[in-house]
């Protein structure tokens, strides 16, 4: 183990992702690598594919970004990428390796064998998501890191009572926001692709099975035909495998030319300002990056009461919850914020100034920075360095 006089600020440390394309992960990844203090940390970022949107966001920042070429662990490339990433730990004598998502498989037991002091895994979503076959390598290496961290009490608690981690050995750190960027717009003129007459119902987000957006375009259908209230249009911003079928269910149910389909861009904010009921219908969902810069920008939001979404909006209190996969109570909630503009205010003010308050990226970027300083203290002979934490 390496002594106090081994490590020296700013202490090296390797954030390990699959990817850095679009993505709540991806996203994670690259914000704590540029919101950790380099007074006190120097990031490093390792991806199995060197491209995409958080690729090119961490090469202008100058974060060092190292390639694993990894298709399948099992492959000769994954023995090849492995001893790659021992060689890049031990030349810049990285002390904290930190992967996300699948990248632990390969990360965390190199990162052993290389006797990197301080070793974490993170679990930002449930397993129940991934094949078994994923589900049963992570498990198999969650005893090899020092501790796993989780992006909300709702991961946490699974990870403890399904996955059978011990408490100390899980960590908690909420994902954080950019409130630089992600914020009300006092006056919004809305994209020309939209009608700045109707109500903007919306949905920014990966278009994925999980995400449970056929919900949404049912109940936009009731509420819609019930023509009972204002005029309204339907938004997705996002791309992904779902797309052709939410096209075509938005066909049958007669809403097509309602429903406008952007596809994933880095300009979100512009787009989460220009919707006025921001809609999370997932079955299964942790701490939603989307949900939470919905909130940021004042959206009135709702969401299914899954993962930590009660977490972020409370008992109705920064927006509305439903009942996971129940299209009656989703168009009950939807049909309530289309006729109460008021209430649209009031939860968007309030979801906003907690999204500052409380989930900014600065607060998370401090949170991470205050664990990897505590498993240091705790593995590293002779290293003291106080560390508040930001919680």
């Amino acid at each position: 183990m390496p002594s106090r006089s081994s490590i020296s600020l700013p202490i090296p440390v390797l954030l390990t992702v699959r990817e850095l394309d679009q993505g709540g992960v991806e996203r994670d990844v690259a914000k704590i690598a540029q919101y950790l203090d380099r007074a006190l940390f120097d990031p490093h970022v390792a991806t199995y594919f060197a491209h995409g949107l958080r690729y090119e966001e961490l090469k202008e920042a100058g974060i060092p970004i190292m390639q694993m070429p990894v298709r399948s662990i099992f492959s000769p490339k994954a023995a090849q990428s492995a001893f790659r990433l021992r060689q890049y730990i031990q030349t810049h004598r990285i002390q904290v390796v930190h992967s996300y998502d699948v990248s632990g498989i390969l990360a965390v037991p190199v990162a052993r064998l290389a006797r990197v002091p301080v070793v974490i895994g993170s679990q930002l979503s449930y397993r129940s998501l991934l094949d078994s076959r994923t589900q049963f390598l992570l498990r198999a290496v969650d005893p090899i890191a020092d501790a796993i961290l989780a992006n909300c009490e709702a991961i946490r608690k699974y990870l403890i009572e399904s996955e059978g981690l011990k408490p100390d050995r899980v960590e908690m750190c909420y994902n954080g926001v950019e409130t630089d960027v992600f914020f009300p717009a006092p006056a919004v003129s809305k994209p020309d692709v939209l009608d700045k007459n109707a109500i903007t119902i919306g949905s920014v987000c990966a278009l994925r099975h999980e995400k449970n957006l056929g919900l949404l375009i049912e109940a936009f259908a009731r509420v819609r035909n019930a023509g009972t209230g204002p005029k309204m249009q339907l938004l997705f911003v996002g791309s992904g495998v779902e797309r052709e079928s939410l096209e075509q269910r938005a066909k049958d149910l007669g809403i097509l030319d309602s429903t406008i389909f952007i596809p994933a861009t880095r300009d979100v904010a512009t787009w989460l300002r220009a919707i006025d009921i921001f809609v999370l219908p997932s079955y299964s969902e942790a701490f939603s990056n989307s949900l939470l810069e919905a909130l940021a920008c004042g959206c009135a939001a709702i969401a299914s009461r899954v993962g930590g979404s009660p977490e972020m909006i409370g008992d109705d209190e920064r927006g509305l919850l439903f009942e996971s996969n129940n299209c009656d109570d989703l168009s009950s909630k939807l049909s309530r914020l289309v006729h109460d503009s008021e209430l649209r205010k009031t939860l968007g003010a309030r979801a906003a100034a907690f999204a500052k308050e409380k989930l900014s990226i600065e607060i998370a970027a401090r949170t991470t920075g205050a664990i990897y300083s505590k498993w240091l203290q705790r593995k590293v002979k002779g290293f003291n360095r106080d560390e508040p934490s930001s919680q």
